[in-house]
């Protein structure tokens, strides 16, 4: 009669496990303690970066960003077309002088008609009375010279909003190594525990490897997002024109939010990009208006006094007048397509206003609900992350206690770290929010 061979197997099975726990406990690393402390500190030496705070970034980035140089830089360009179109109303004043010198004296009669030698000089003043075009073209430059202050203002406002999400990129990203570096000193705890354990042979290897798998995973992510947070500090460091890195204080002052009744008509009185428009569709409809400038005479006073070698034909002296009216009869249609033209880019600066006006009030009414939403998921997030806290807790009490073995402690560690990335992340999302609801309604920068 043949035994039942599963006793045999099931005591061959316990050898085994045995041996390898013990093989693993004579193999495996001496420096758990070592490893540990490695991964609680998170990141290595920082290097030394200058630290900017929330109104500092701003400033710098409107005083040295080359597109806020450029919009400055427009505006004097601007200036200085208004001081050129204005000149072509104003009078004007030249002085001409000449010499000639002939081969011979020419005679008639006996006498000297033509000196060998003659010089002439003059003083010619022009004076328009009534230049309608030059008059037009001085108005329309000044119009271009408001567009390009409120280009200047939308330029800051963009620049500003670009700079604001940095920053909390930046900010965000610190939040993001403090989860990571939380979650690896618990990490690390726990392996430190498995790991002595198995030494003294009151564990196993599977429970050891589990938890240095673990550990792995966060040191993995810290390096991940010291990364990111490199990223983003270059990225700050690119708008502020600086030469090297540049990292966030944690001082972020977004201002108060309006009231729903009172943030569309803040946003209508304050946007830039809603000004700039408005400007432009100003001098649209001033080009129109002025479309008569081209079927308008025009009148210029002239004067010129001069003096001259004196001949027995021509005096040494004196001055002369005159006015000379102008009259445009026919111009080969020029005028007709410049009516044509001024009338299609009025109605498309007329559009585009009628379109930004209706993205505002979408903008603002998205943004006030965003708002509320966000902080009803920071709420959310947050006591998530207080009933993970609470679960790993407990269930490390539990495996230590034998209770449960370590898998129920990884998860739990695992959804503690996520519940509390995701705590970082609703902050960010509610700063975002707030963000988007000032520059919605123009209250930012």
């Amino acid at each position: 009669m043949s035994r039942d061979p599963t006793p045999t197997l099931a005591l061959v099975r316990r050898l085994l496990l045995v041996a390898s726990a013990l093989l693993a406990a004579a193999t495996a690393p001496l420096a758990a303690p070592a490893l540990a402390a490695e991964i609680a500190s998170g990141v290595g030496a920082a290097p030394v970066l200058a630290h900017v705070t929330w109104r500092q970034a701003l400033d710098r980035a409107a005083e040295r960003n080359p597109s806020a140089i450029v919009a400055a830089q427009e505006i004097e360009r601007a200036s200085a077309l208004v001081r050129e179109a204005r000149a072509g109303w104003l009078p004007t004043l030249a002085g001409n002088g000449s010499y000639v010198r002939l081969d011979s004296a020419r005679m008639f009669g006996g006498n000297v008609t033509t000196p060998i030698g003659q010089w002439n000089g003059n003083l010619a003043l022009t004076v328009p009375l009534l230049a309608p075009t030059a008059w037009a073209n001085d108005a329309h430059a000044q119009d271009n010279r408001d567009i390009a202050r409120a280009s200047a203002a939308d330029v800051r406002r963009e620049l500003a909003v670009a700079v604001g999400r940095a920053y909390l990129t930046v900010l965000l990203q610190h939040r993001a190594i403090e989860v990571a570096v939380r979650a690896g000193e618990t990490a690390a705890a726990h392996y430190d525990y498995a790991h002595t354990r198995m030494i003294k042979g009151l564990g196993n290897g599977v429970d050891d490897a589990r938890a240095e798998q673990q550990l792995r995973t966060n040191q993995s992510q810290i390096k991940n997002t010291q990364t990111a947070l490199l990223r983003a500090q270059s990225a700050l460091a690119i708008l502020l024109a600086e030469d090297d890195l540049v990292d966030a204080v944690d001082d972020v002052a977004l201002g108060a939010v309006s009231a729903p009744e009172e943030a569309l008509s803040d946003a209508r009185a304050r946007r830039p990009d809603l000004k700039a428009l408005e400007a432009r569709r100003a001098a649209t409809d001033h080009l129109r208006r002025d479309d008569w400038t081209y079927y308008a005479p025009t009148l210029l006073a002239q004067a010129q006094a001069f003096r001259q070698t004196q001949t027995p034909l021509l005096p040494g002296s004196g001055w002369q007048a005159a006015l000379v009216l102008s009259i445009p009869f026919f111009d080969g249609g020029f005028r007709y397509g410049v009516e044509r033209e001024r009338r299609a880019s009025d109605e498309e600066a007329r559009a585009r206003l009628d379109g930004l006006l209706r993205q505002v009030n979408v903008e603002v009414r998205t943004a006030l609900a965003v708002v509320r939403t966000s902080d009803e998921s920071l709420q959310a997030s947050r006591a998530a992350a207080a009933a993970a806290a609470t679960a790993a807790t407990l269930a490390d009490k539990a495996y230590r206690g034998g209770a449960t073995t370590n898998i129920e402690v990884i998860d739990a560690e695992r959804q503690a770290r996520d519940a509390e990335s995701q705590v970082a992340l609703a902050e960010d999302a509610a700063r975002e929010a707030r963000l988007d609801l000032l520059v919605a309604t123009g209250a930012f920068p």
